[in-house]
């Protein structure tokens, strides 16, 4: 059974850095790709980023781009999103998750089939 854990959110100013983890479990993790999204109270879940199986390949939100990274260590099971000069706006539970497929940087949440529970992150203003 594949399961998805995320760490590392918490409360934070704005302007501020926070780096989650999602550490997967259950099968063969360097196949396939693994992506991040968030949800804000009273908003629909959105896109954040995601990358290839390898890494060599990543894709952002507009909204997020040149502040967020995405990586991963295939040996350690584990993706990371990296969030720099963090705004109120990026206040959400950060999900992780995992297709069910191998290859592509899938974007809508319906191409994903497994999800970790989330970790809240705020930033204050």
């Amino acid at each position: 059974q594949v399961q998805l854990v995320e760490s590392g959110g918490g409360l934070v100013q704005a302007g501020g850095s926070l780096r989650l983890s999602c550490a997967a479990s259950g099968r063969t993790f360097t196949s396939y790709a693994m992506g991040w999204f968030r949800q804000a109270p009273g908003k629909e879940r959105e896109f954040v980023a995601t990358s290839s199986w390898g890494g060599s390949s990543t894709y952002y939100a507009d909204s997020v781009k040149g502040r967020f990274t995405i990586s991963r260590d295939n040996a350690k099971n584990t993706v990371y999103l990296q969030m720099n000069n963090l705004k109120p706006e990026d206040t959400a539970v950060y999900s992780c998750a995992s297709p069910n497929f191998v290859g592509g940087l899938p974007t809508t949440p319906g191409a994903y089939a497994y999800w970790g529970q989330g970790t809240q992150v705020t930033v204050s203003s």
